[in-house]
């Protein structure tokens, strides 16, 4: 855990930018020849991914068919290619929380929600929003935490969402509180697309709730929705009971 005021947080660096292609290609040959850790049986509870930026459906189709391969009933947000949120962010996100609420609806469990980079970010608010019909948010190389930009991405932001991607310091401290659910955050200190740091909990949102755990993999950014370490922290995670949730021991 940590505070992301603490010391000068800076984009990662273009070396570690430039062979994210690389290394997420190496990560799904990984993907495709490890043998599958041994995870429970899943209890068909539902779960929906949401994409990064600049990404849909097909982008998580490892991860989805992952979840699916444990037993769950896993699918995308429904929504096609994010190009980030469109005018009013509140509006925006209460028409997204309508859309993922009527297909929670559709089962008697509640969902367990799980976020890639910017979908991430998705994934918490609507955590918030949708608290009572929602069993957990897992997050993958999400800069929730961050008082700035501090991504390798904000021009493609831009030109897909048309607009800019600051963070004003309202809006930082909404995005640092967790749901008021069991809430997972996983990164990579190699990510080449976001700052680290900024996918940590702070001090005080780690104190405030047992269940926010921050779990460090070693991998890319870009081919987190298919790394190994990743798929295991994401099964240990979904088989989790509500009344003996346990951190993840690794």
């Amino acid at each position: 855990m940590n505070s992301t005021s603490a010391l000068p947080i800076a984009s990662p660096s273009f070396a570690l930018l430039g062979i994210e292609p690389w290394r997420a290609a190496m990560e799904f040959v990984s993907h495709k020849l490890t043998r599958a850790h041994p995870s429970p049986t899943g209890d068909g509870h539902p779960v929906i991914i949401f994409p990064g930026l600049a990404s849909d459906g097909h982008a998580v189709a490892p991860l989805r068919a992952h979840c699916q391969a444990l037993g769950y009933t896993a699918f995308d947000w429904g929504r096609g290619f994010n190009t980030g949120p469109k005018g009013d962010i509140e509006q925006w996100l209460a028409d997204l929380a309508g859309h993922v609420s009527a297909r929670i609806d559709e089962f008697e469990q509640p969902a367990t929600l799980i976020g890639w980079s910017l979908g991430g970010i998705y994934a918490r608010e609507l955590g918030k929003l949708l608290a009572p019909k929602v069993r957990q948010v897992i997050t993958i190389g999400t800069p929730f935490n961050a008082e700035a930009d501090h991504t390798n991405v904000g021009w493609l932001f831009r030109l897909l969402s048309g607009s800019s991607p600051h963070i004003d310091p309202a809006t930082s401290r909404r995005l640092r509180n967790p749901p008021p659910v069991p809430t997972t955050s996983i990164y990579s200190r190699t990510d080449g697309v976001v700052a680290w740091q900024t996918c940590r909990h702070d001090a005080h949102s780690a104190s405030a709730s047992a269940s926010v755990q921050d779990i460090e993999i070693d991998g890319s950014h870009i081919g987190m929705g298919w790394n190994p370490a990743v798929l295991r922290v994401v099964g240990d995670r979904l088989a989790q009971r509500p009344e003996s949730w346990k951190p993840y021991a690794g």
